[in-house]
């Protein structure tokens, strides 16, 4: 079995598909995938496309190779876009990580201000300053199209609750009294 060595095609023309033939009588057919002795694939139809053989071997009297066609190169916008998404996608990623860290502190201290017994009334001064910062880096998020608006909601709204569970728990929440509709 020795191995063949076979040259890269490059085609930069529109076409439809591409048939591979031998035309010569001691390379009697190319076996890519199957065996017939013509090999027709479609192809892009448009820009560059390269065959690069992978495996060639002489099998018998007939060769065989292994061929891969793909695209040669990216359109420099395509290009572009692609830099431009990363960026995006490292710069979201970024951001939020910094929600859910910032949601975790809070998270952490409204679980621990539950968990005591001695707890005062003014320490969710400091929780509340936790959660203003946390809100402000969601509303952010949410203006620059990092987050939807409803999944910020959400996450506000999460905040929230927790927050007015612990005040449930230790007695400190007492609700508002509606005022009463005037009649007329």
């Amino acid at each position: 079995m020795a191995a063949t060595a076979a040259q890269c095609l490059y085609l930069s023309c529109r076409f439809q598909s591409i048939s591979l033939s031998s035309s010569r009588p001691s390379a009697a057919a190319f076996k890519p995938l199957s065996s017939s002795a013509n090999t027709l694939f479609n192809a892009f139809s448009t820009g560059l496309v390269s065959v690069n053989p992978i495996i060639g071997r002489q099998v018998g009297r007939s060769i065989s190779i292994v061929c891969e066609a793909g695209a040669g190169k990216k359109a420099d916008s395509a290009a572009k876009r692609a830099r431009q998404a990363e960026k995006r996608r490292l710069y979201n990623k970024a951001r939020k990580s910094e929600i859910r860290t910032r949601m975790k502190k809070v998270l952490e201290e409204l679980d621990a201000l539950r968990k005591k017994t001695d707890a005062r009334p003014d320490e969710v001064l400091g929780i509340e300053k936790l959660i203003a910062e946390a809100y402000s880096v969601i509303d952010k998020a949410i203006q620059v199209g990092t987050l939807h608006k409803n999944t910020g909601a959400r996450r506000k709204s999460r905040l929230a609750r927790r927050k007015k569970a612990v005040e449930i728990h230790h007695g400190w929440y007492s609700p508002e009294p509606t005022p009463a509709a005037s009649t007329v």
